[in-house]
């Protein structure tokens, strides 16, 4: 970081050379004026002022103003105003314009000297943080979400719709297809953008402390807590709460975050006060929140209090079209952090990726694209540097040929529907049921699967439709 630059415009030239001396020994930039006309010359450079210490009495004009002045050029300028004659209406006056302070002379050296430093660590740290926020910006931008497909680009436009309100939203989808990037890229885009982003995962945190995870306790509150500490939704006050994995949460915190999203207020373990907070509200899960509902396990009326604005984000396996971009997106990263020269991937590589079914979705991808960063280092990547499982998987081809169409002619809708049915039908007899696996099998959305179950009918063996 380059060094502060300090501005002194004052008359005295005993207190210029005095200033100077002292902060030009602690390695600042300083640089000194008797008149504002001066002064706005120096200001002007390509090193801006981070800090300016000013006489409110100049021979040319008013401190103040000058001061005003400076912050239209570079509002993050902090400025101390010095003056031998002053008001209360003066300092109003310099507050209310933006001064740091306002110092009266004669004044103690050292305590100007903290001042100073406490000035310059103030802007320090707002430079900081602005750079953290542009950071922040650039890498939740909607660009950072890569793909072309019809699938990805639906997602984005409800996006942008959805990131000005400050409507709760439910993100679905399977593990590792990217829920809290879509979650970072709606607060960083909406106007709480400069507030805190708080995740938490709610199946990653044992029952018995999620409690106070997210609410907070008290001191003595249980065995432990041997000091009050501020829960998740507190620290999360004018900003987004991230509530990732919600399906896994217990009953009986259902309860208590219902009422928390109901009232935007909550007590903390151990506590009778109640805390009332100002955050939006960002949940996701990679279950079926309606199955759950109708087994039991997740109570109706916090799943209508959370599905406000659902948004589902597909699997990898149905925007395969994204997996080149996706490709090249990593291996410029990975190349970037770790030095390395992967320029892209052969053809029959990228066709044995593009048929790979994808059970770990974008997530997979990545570890996959670091691993070959790593191993491969230079080049193209080709089939023989893919791991084994990768490249065994082929396209499933459907002979036409042994297809009778009787002279009568056939219905081909009645034709599809019942194809479709024996493709579901063997799918759930060869895992049982069980119809995450029976969609991955297909390559489908799980609730996709599950939808075209329900209308079809289809039931176990020995069970009635209902």
């Amino acid at each position: 970081m380059r060094t502060q630059r300090v501005l002194i415009l004052d008359d005295e030239s005993s207190l210029r050379t005095a200033l100077f001396r002292v902060l030009d020994r602690k390695g600042l930039n300083v640089i000194t004026a008797n008149k504002i006309e001066e002064a706005k010359v120096l200001s002007q450079g390509d090193v801006p002022v981070d800090l300016a210490i000013v006489d409110l009495n100049l021979p040319d004009g008013d401190g103040i103003e000058f001061m005003t002045w400076l912050k239209s050029i570079n509002p993050a300028t902090e400025v101390i105003i010095l003056t031998g004659h002053a008001t209360i209406e003066s300092a109003i006056r310099a507050t209310q314009k933006g001064a740091f302070h306002f110092v009266t002379k004669p004044f103690n050296l050292e305590e100007l000297m903290s001042l100073i430093e406490k000035a310059l660590t103030h802007k320090k740290l707002q430079q900081e943080n602005q750079q953290l926020r542009s950071e922040l910006n650039k890498k939740y931008k909607f660009d950072q979400i890569v793909g072309s497909s019809e699938q990805i680009q639906n997602v984005l436009r409800l996006i942008e719709r959805v990131a000005d309100s400050d409507s709760t939203v439910l993100v679905t989808g399977e593990s590792g297809t990217g829920k809290e990037l879509i979650a970072r890229a709606i607060h960083y885009n909406s106007p709480r953008a400069t507030g805190p982003f708080i995740p938490i995962n709610c199946g990653a945190i044992p029952a018995e402390l999620l409690e106070s995870e997210l609410f907070g306790h008290m001191k003595g509150a249980f065995t432990g807590a041997i000091a009050n500490r501020i829960g998740r939704f507190e620290m999360a006050d004018g900003g987004t709460i991230f509530l990732d994995e919600i399906g896994d949460l217990e009953p009986s915190l259902q309860v208590k975050l219902l009422r928390a999203l109901q009232e935007r207020s909550f007590e903390p373990v151990g506590s009778t006060k109640t805390v009332s907070v100002n955050v939006r509200v960002i949940a996701a899960t990679n279950i079926n929140l309606d199955e759950a509902v109708e087994e039991g396990r997740f109570r109706e009326d916090l799943y209508y209090r959370l599905n406000v604005i659902p948004l589902q984000v597909p699997a990898l396996r149905e925007r395969k079209t994204d997996i080149p971009l996706l490709l090249n997106h990593f291996m410029e990263i990975f190349n970037k952090n770790k030095g390395r020269g992967l320029t892209g991937i052969a053809p029959d590589a990228l066709e044995a990726l593009t048929n790979y079914p994808w059970p770990g979705n974008i997530r997979e991808l990545e570890n996959l694209v670091e691993r070959m960063t790593i191993l491969k280092g230079q080049g193209s990547i080709e089939v023989s540097d893919l791991p084994p499982k990768y490249k065994t998987i082929k396209p499933v081809t459907l002979d036409a040929g042994s297809l009778e169409i009787p002279d009568s002619g056939m219905d081909f809708n009645t034709a599809v529907d019942t194809f479709e049915n024996n493709l579901i039908l063997k799918a759930l007899e060869k895992t049982g049921w069980n119809r995450n696996q029976a969609a991955a099998l297909l390559r489908l959305n799980r609730t996709t699967l599950v939808e075209k179950i329900k209308k079809k009918g289809l039931t176990p063996p020995g069970e009635v439709a209902p």
